[in-house]
């Protein structure tokens, strides 16, 4: 079919969501898998039929054989993949099991590479898979090893994959910082930032997903044609700065025992 496919991970909220509906804008059919079937349903019928929507939980590898074989079969080939769905079972401070950790493994970086498997004959000419990551691959607070393994993984499985598809598509990933997503959510809440919060990212906001948005439009993109295998951070600057104790108005102050 000449029409353009966006097939798009976690879309009915937050970042996915911005994704949806930009890709929409500018022209894609887009097909999304999410687990909220309520918002899912919201975001599909105030957009309509420039969108497919598929409830189903992508950590389950009948699920997402499932939603790839329902658009190979609808579409016959996608021109964009989006990995986008993520979930945190937080770490090791908070007993992280087993089953939980390797739940968001599964979500996080088995459903990415299955899918790309599963549409590896599909891929139009030109096509591309982006990756969503995040800062907290390369940076770490307390607490958080189950989310920060699945997007190190990712990062990984990106420029793995960049040399294994290599002529038939490019894949390259988006490492997201802090992005305030509550006007992509439902019930919507209005953001609330101070000023220390915008001050302390070099770009002097916190993002937004439109910001992620207009990056992964990007590299969809002919234009992105000679970019593949590469990790982009769009975080205002934060991973850039150096921190030492009263500096630059930043000042330690240890956790007591």
């Amino acid at each position: 079919m000449s029409k353009n496919i966006c097939v798009i991970t976690g879309g009915a909220n937050g970042i996915g969501r911005c994704f949806v509906e930009t890709f929409v804008e500018h022209g894609s059919h887009v097909a999304f898998i999410d687990k909220d079937k309520d918002a899912g349903n919201r975001l599909a019928k105030r957009i309509g039929s420039q969108v497919t929507f598929i409830h189903g939980d992508i950590a389950d590898e009948t699920t997402i054989t499932n939603f790839a074989r329902l658009i190979i079969d609808r579409f016959g080939s996608i021109n964009c993949l989006i990995n986008n769905a993520a979930v945190s079972r937080k770490g090791i401070l908070s007993d992280c099991s087993f089953e939980d950790f390797a739940y968001v493994l599964r979500v996080g970086a088995v459903a990415p590479y299955m899918l790309a498997k599963l549409f590896r004959d599909s891929f139009a000419p030109g096509a591309s898979i982006i990756n969503i990551s995040s800062t907290r691959a390369l940076m770490s607070g307390a607490d958080t090893e189950s989310y920060s393994a699945a997007k190190g993984a990712i990062n990984a499985l990106t420029h793995a994959l960049a040399i294994s598809l290599a002529g038939r598509v490019r894949v390259n990933s988006i490492s997201p910082g802090w992005i305030d997503t509550s006007l992509f959510r439902h019930p919507l809440t209005a953001p609330g930032h101070s000023d220390q919060d915008k001050h302390q990212h070099p770009a002097g906001r916190v993002g937004k997903p439109e910001d992620i948005a207009a990056l992964a439009l990007f590299l969809a993109n002919e234009k992105a044609g000679f970019i593949t295998g590469q990790n982009f951070i769009a975080d205002g600057g934060m991973t850039a700065q150096m921190i030492y104790h009263d500096e630059d108005g930043w000042s330690f102050e240890a956790k007591r025992a």
